[in-house]
């Protein structure tokens, strides 16, 4: 076989947004000026930074920033380049996008390392190409991504569930796999609960009430030290069956770190804060850049991500006040009752065409697509069904994607869909962050994370500036968040004159006429037309949105100031450093001084109380005296307090 010729190194300009024009298959002919300008400025002062995060509203284009900032790196300083998503859907999506749309030439993975194609990978290896894959590729306890140079991180505000993963062990009550496990920590936990709690651990209520549904419970610290070594035991034995061996294995040596959470489904053992610097594909890259359109700057990114400080960088001004596509708001249960908002969703979408459910858990998927099935008979799909490709749903004249618990990550732009269902409030997604809102009343902690949730939610079917879709909101909760004023304020100026005029319609106090379905079924359509008619309707929007302002969340400069503390307590405490721990808790204690802050502040104290109760059990001399004026009395009460609720 004749030698093969060296390919020649690759052109490389001096900054992303000139590499563009150096891509000759790019169906689009130049970056807009706010593309330009983010870019410029990472080019100019985060090259070097550790941690760097983009914040770019949705419609804006940060895929094509992303890859063009990755692109440029990787012909540069020829570096190896990881590009995460949530999902194989969106891995699948920036593939096509960056081939079909910007004339890059990328490398996806999806599935197993096993499955990988020997010459991909080489591919990538040899930084021939940037690698797009799934969050999950690199948060796992074997990941072929573990030498990469630069991480970029798309989506990040829904990183946590997907990095955190890595350090959680969820056994659940009804999986036949997990059930000799449960029944087994079920028995050991017994003793440090109440009657009535332990029956809802372990289902033996006749019928769960929604207090029973709605249960979570913590054990308490020095119960957990009481019971760590038999737990150990018990995990032990259990998991290396099952896929709950890859997580343990991450915490079994740290298990005094960790906390137990309780429901009447299932069982967490977690650390508060992931310990990512513990895993090298992570730490080790020279950069990990952060992209996300709704961003935060209450610290809760650094929380989710494990790292102690990210430098933001902003879109210029203009688009605090535009907003992304139209969306127009229908409150079903302001007007309706529960059997007419049912009759209201089958004509919906017998007039919609394609469809989008999103539901909190999979009980009402399965109720709401036997519905569908059973009286309009429209094809269904679940959010497997499109992962690969969204073709046969797209294409399909009528038909329902009902999805369970997933509120980002399924994007479907321009007229692949313009009816979107929200049934329940996206809140919390693990027993952690509901024991936290729940039970530590310490929701303010939480309040970017609920809204960036419910953001992406309502985002799914308007990607840019031209889309627009109808927006079916139900359920008590979810729709008291939205049209509640004290909440509306938090929000986009568009957005707040979007919900504003939506509750208007589905109310129809102002009109002094009820709202029957209807009326509603005709708002509908108006919309979808988007005629004459809706062109006066979106101008009362467009007015509504000029007089609005957006406040920020309370406490929020405190809670951005303690972060850094609290990673530094999880990492000590990780490393069984407690008296470290412990005074790193205590700074925290020392910044928390917002009345808002009052629940998560009491968490903080049960959290220095725990860390003080470790370390007296681990011999520490200063740990076994009288504790003054630290705040160590208080964090023993609340761990009383949580230990006999």
């Amino acid at each position: 076989m004749a030698f093969k010729r060296l390919s020649p190194p690759t052109d490389a300009p001096d900054s992303p947004e000139e590499l563009f024009r150096f891509l000759p298959r790019r169906k689009i002919p130049d970056v807009m000026p706010h593309q330009k300008d983010i870019m410029s400025t990472y080019a100019s002062k985060s090259m070097d930074e550790p941690d760097v995060a983009l914040q770019l509203p949705t419609g804006s284009g940060k895929t094509l920033v992303g890859l063009l900032i990755g692109e440029w790196r990787r012909r540069k300083y020829q570096e190896r380049i990881v590009y995460l998503c949530p999902t194989r859907q969106l891995v699948n999506q920036v593939v096509e996008q960056a081939k079909g749309k910007y004339g890059l030439t990328v490398l996806g993975f999806t599935g197993s390392t096993q499955g990988y194609d020997q010459s991909v990978k080489a591919h990538y290896r040899n930084a021939d190409s940037i690698a797009i894959t799934t969050y999950s590729s690199l948060f796992n306890t074997h990941p072929f991504f573990h030498d990469a140079n630069r991480l970029i991180l798309d989506d990040a505000h829904a990183a946590e569930n997907y990095i955190s993963r890595l350090w959680s062990l969820r056994v659940e009550r009804n999986k036949p796999e997990h059930a000799t496990l449960h029944i087994a920590l079920q028995n050991l936990i017994r003793p440090l609960l109440q009657p009535t709690d332990f029956a809802r651990l372990s289902g033996q209520v006749s019928s769960l009430s929604l207090a029973d549904l709605t249960w979570v419970e913590k054990i308490p610290t020095p119960g957990f030290v009481q019971i760590a070594e038999d737990m150990t035991e018990i995990l032990d034995q259990h998991v290396q069956e099952n896929e709950l061996k890859h997580s343990w294995s991450m915490i079994r040596d740290h298990l005094y770190a960790c906390h137990v959470y309780l429901s009447s489904q299932d069982i967490l053992i977690r650390p508060l804060i992931p310990p990512t610097w513990e895993h090298p594909p992570f730490t080790d890259p020279r950069q990990r850049i952060y992209m996300s359109a709704t961003l935060g700057t209450d610290g809760d990114l650094e929380r989710q991500t494990g790292r102690k400080s990210i430098q933001r960088l902003f879109i210029l001004e203009g688009w605090d006040r535009q907003g992304v596509g139209r969306r127009f708001f229908i409150f079903s249960d302001m007007s309706l009752k529960p059997e007419e908002t049912t009759e209201l969703r089958r004509e919906l979408m017998r007039r919609g065409g394609q469809s989008l459910v999103l539901v909190p858990t999979e009980q009402m998927r399965e109720e709401i697509a036997k519905d569908i099935g059973d009286n309009i008979h429209f094809p269904i799909f679940k959010a497997n069904d499109i992962e690969t490709s969204k073709e046969r749903f797209i294409s399909a004249p009528q038909a329902v994607t009902v999805v369970a618990n997933r509120y980002d990550g399924i994007d479907f732009p321009g007229q692949e869909c313009r009816l979107l269902f929200i049934d329940g409030l996206p809140k919390a997604t693990n027993l952690q962050e509901r024991f936290i809102m729940a039970r530590m009343g310490a929701n303010v902690l939480l309040n970017e994370r609920i809204q960036v949730r419910i953001l992406q939610a309502i985002g799914r079917c308007t990607r840019s500036l031209e889309d627009y879709s109808a927006i079916v909101v139900s359920g008590e909760e979810l729709t008291d968040y939205l049209v509640d004023n004290r909440r509306r304020k938090y929000f986009h100026p568009e957005l707040q004159a979007e919900i504003a005029f939506g509750v208007q319609q589905s109310h129809g106090v102002q009109q002094s006429q009820d709202v029957t379905m209807n009326n509603l079924v005709e708002n509908f359509g108006i919309f979808i037309a988007n005629g004459e008619d809706w062109e006066e309707a979106n101008q009362q929007i467009l007015t509504t949105r000029n007089d609005a302002t957006q406040e920020s969340f309370p406490a929020i400069d405190e809670l951005k100031s303690v972060v850094s503390d609290e990673v530094e307590f999880q990492k000590r405490l990780w490393q069984g450093d407690h008296e470290a721990a412990l005074a790193s808790a205590g700074s925290v204690l020392g910044k928390l001084n917002n009345p808002e802050l009052r629940g998560y502040r009491a968490l903080w104290h049960y959290l220095a109380g725990s860390a003080a109760t470790l370390g007296a059990n681990a011999g520490i001399p200063n740990l076994k005296e009288p504790l003054n004026n630290s705040g160590i009395e208080m964090g023993a009460f609340q761990m009383q307090l949580m230990g006999t609720s």
